[in-house]
C-alpha cells in the first residue's frame, strides 16, 4: 500500500521536525515546509494527500495560506490551532495543539477518511456529491 502524502508547514522549525517525526512514525510520507514561501513552492503537482498547517503561523497568514494552499495542492487542509483561538476559515479541520499528539493523529485520519475519493465526481458518486454541495 502507497503511504499518504502530507505537507507539513509551520513557521516553527522545531515544531516543523516533531510533527514531521511523528507522523512518519504513524506511517505517513512528510514533507516539511518552513514557511509561506516553501509552502507554495511544494504546492503544484506534488500529490498531496493532506496539508497540516500549524499553530506557529499567526491566523491573518494562515488565512491567505489556506486559500493559496487549496488552489495549488488540491488537498484538504488541517489547521492546528492555539488553546482559545477560533478556526480558519477554508480549512477542512481543525484542532487545538493542547489535545496533544495521539488528537493529532485522530484528526489526521478523520480528515483524511472525509477527502473526496479521486475521480468520484466522474463516477456519479453521491456521497462526493453531498460533501461538495455542503462546501
Amino acid at each position: 500500500m502507497t503511504k499518504q502524502k502530507i505537507l507539513s508547514i509551520s513557521y516553527d522549525e522545531s515544531l516543523l521536525i516533531t510533527r514531521q517525526m511523528l507522523l512518519e512514525q504513524a506511517g505517513y510520507e512528510v514533507l516539511s515546509a518552513l514557511g509561506f514561501t516553501e509552502a507554495l513552492k511544494h504546492c503544484n503537482g506534488e500529490g498531496f494527500s493532506l496539508v497540516t498547517i500549524g499553530h506557529s503561523i499567526p491566523r491573518s497568514d494562515k488565512e491567505s495560506l489556506v486559500a493559496a494552499v487549496k488552489a495549488g495542492c488540491k488537498a484538504p487542509i488541517l489547521s492546528l490551532r492555539r488553546h482559545g483561538d477560533l478556526p480558519v476559515p477554508g480549512a477542512d479541520h481543525s484542532i487545538e495543539v493542547m489535545e496533544g499528539p495521539a488528537a493529532l493523529l485522530a484528526a489526521v485520519a478523520k480528515t483524511l477518511k472525509r477527502k473526496k475519493p479521486a475521480g468520484s465526481e466522474k463516477r456519479g458518486n453521491s456521497d462526493a456529491s453531498k460533501k461538495t454541495a455542503r462546501q
